[in-house]
């Protein structure tokens, strides 16, 4: 199966020896961002990053290196191939869940579900399907995305625009609890689509019990499963390329409406943004596209 990314976690020992490696065998290494470093050789590019840490690959030759170089000279595991075997559970049917927004200052809070079994995960493998902060660029998020639905995979997700979460979290008061409904509603609406499907898996973001207590009649039945670096699994990976998607879709959307971009995160830049908003068009309108409880938004205010 010819890959086209591939993620895998690694020790610290293990990407300082990496990095020899490379330099040993001609790779050209460059500045790229939340990196311990990064570096390319013909059409393969190799990204170690700070948290985990993890190496991401990219481009052409993937299956060579890991092969060659990756498995045998840094991991020693024989894993290429082998995923049945090794992680069966991802290839039973399974909804995966996950989230868009929630440290971004602008814009929604985004939760996507997405139901794999056997055939689908093999799809999700073909094409590439991998955590939504390893995919760099927003045209790579919405072809992925356009894949997964075109693969016929049941999906759900729900966007909790500004206003509505501003409401919601002022009623709240916690973001985990927050999270645990739009969790608990995208697992209920795919209990729908999907009525059989035994199990459940998201990112660890709160006690499991605060999730548990959020779910519905029909989500009830599901054995729910968190844990960290959950996207490593291949449906909470197409779920957060889905919500992703829905929260790029609607920073651009709401940005056009506005007269300006609306950046992620919360930067110097966003935050100047919300002061040149607020400024030409009344404190009134920064719920309306920016999460209230956010530092930024006292920050934002104070400056007026």
């Amino acid at each position: 199966m010819k890959l086209h990314s591939h993620t895998v976690l690694l020790t610290g020992q293990q990407a300082k020896k990496l990095r020899a490696i490379l330099q040993e065998r001609g790779f050209i290494f460059e500045a790229k961002p939340y990196t311990l470093f990064a570096a390319k050789k013909d059409k393969l590019n190799v990204s170690v990053y700070e948290k985990g840490p993890k190496i991401l690959l990219q481009g052409r030759g993937i299956e060579d290196f890991i092969t060659f170089i990756l498995e045998p000279e840094i991991t020693g595991q024989a894993l290429l191939g082998y995923e049945e075997v090794h992680t069966p559970e991802q290839f039973a049917p399974h909804f995966g869940v996950d989230e868009s927004g929630k440290g971004d200052f602008f814009g929604p809070l985004v939760i996507a579900g997405v139901y794999t079994d056997e055939r689908l995960t093999k799809k999700f493998q073909e094409l590439g399907v991998c955590d939504s902060k390893n995919i760099g660029s927003d045209k790579k998020i919405r072809e992925l995305a356009a894949a997964i639905r075109a693969s016929q995979a049941p999906w759900d997700r729900i966007v909790i625009t500004p206003p509505k979460y501003n409401e919601l979290y002022q009623k709240i008061g916690n973001l985990n609890t927050l999270l645990a409904w739009g969790h608990a509603r995208v697992l209920e609406n795919l209990c729908e689509k999907v009525p059989g499907c035994p199990r459940a898996l998201s990112d660890k973001f709160a006690n499991e019990r605060v999730l548990q207590r959020a779910l519905l009649e029909k989500g009830k039945k599901l054995q729910l499963e968190q844990r960290t670096k959950a996207e490593s699994d291949y449906a909470v990976a197409a779920a957060s390329i889905l919500a992703r998607e829905g929260f790029i879709d609607w920073l651009e959307q709401r940005g056009k409406e506005l007269g300006v971009v609306l950046s992620k995160g919360v930067s110097s830049k966003v935050k100047q943004t919300a002061r040149d908003l607020v400024q030409g068009h009344g404190s009134g309108l920064l719920p309306t596209f920016a999460k209230m409880h956010f530092k930024t938004a006292a920050e934002v205010m104070n400056i007026r």
